[in-house]
């Protein structure tokens, strides 16, 4: 069995009147994330990371921003879509560790539901699903 590591980064600008989407789970905040589609910056770096282990390119090569087709995306779609082509280049997923830095909200008290979205859309545990928070301190 060989094994494949990837690696995601994504930063988005966090403007007031903007929802912010994080591991497919809305959270409440004043402030929420601006992008193309919903914005949600863990599931754009798991694509990434996913796309990556697999030689696959890269989420805006996939799904580009300048296409009207992903504008406002549910960004959950696109995770399906990133699973969707790892099985059918015959790889699975063994885990995935991440760390969101954001200074408020505090992301703590919805990694447990963010985690559970996460395993389901990838078809694993939510055993090999980690999210750590952290802060710019």
């Amino acid at each position: 069995m060989q094994i494949r590591v990837g690696f995601g980064y994504d930063v988005h600008q966090l403007a007031k009147g903007e929802e912010l989407w994080l591991g497919g789970k809305l959270i409440p905040s004043e402030l929420g994330a601006v992008g193309h589609s919903d914005a949600d910056v863990l599931i754009h770096v798991i694509c990434d990371a996913l796309l990556g282990a697999a030689n696959l390119r890269d989420i805006g090569f996939h799904f580009p921003d300048t296409s009207s087709d992903y504008k406002n995306i549910d960004s959950k779609i696109l995770l399906r879509d990133v699973v969707k082509l790892l099985e059918e280049k015959g790889y699975s997923i063994g885990n995935i560790d991440s760390t969101v830095a954001l200074e408020k909200p505090k992301v703590n008290p919805h990694i447990v539901e963010m985690r559970t979205i996460l395993a389901d859309i990838m078809k694993v545990d939510e055993d090999a699903v980690s999210i750590k928070a952290t802060t710019s301190e």
